[in-house]
């Protein structure tokens, strides 16, 4: 198991479009991958799940990434949230 702390910085959170991307890039992996946000854990590779949990700008949330290919799953997702989802 891998994990990074990381903060949301885009101004819109994870709305609509950022998590469609996010848990689709997500589920290329055979890894588990979950975010845990204010004391939940959300399966990152569901949009509608990203989407439940509320993230907003600013917001300190873990990716979490356990299983085969989880450094190569955890280094995408840290990336595109850190580069705030191209927006």
């Amino acid at each position: 198991m891998v994990s990074k702390v990381l903060t949301v910085p885009n101004a819109q959170g994870f709305h609509m479009r950022p998590a469609s991307v996010f848990s689709t890039a997500m589920g290329k992996y055979p890894c588990s991958v979950n975010i845990k946000f204010n004391g939940n854990n959300y399966n990152a590779k569901s949009t509608l799940n990203l989407i439940a949990a509320c993230m907003k700008c600013g917001s300190v949330i873990e990716l979490i990434c356990d299983g085969d290919q989880e450094n190569e799953a955890l280094a995408e997702g840290a990336k595109m949230i850190e580069d705030g989802f191209g927006e």
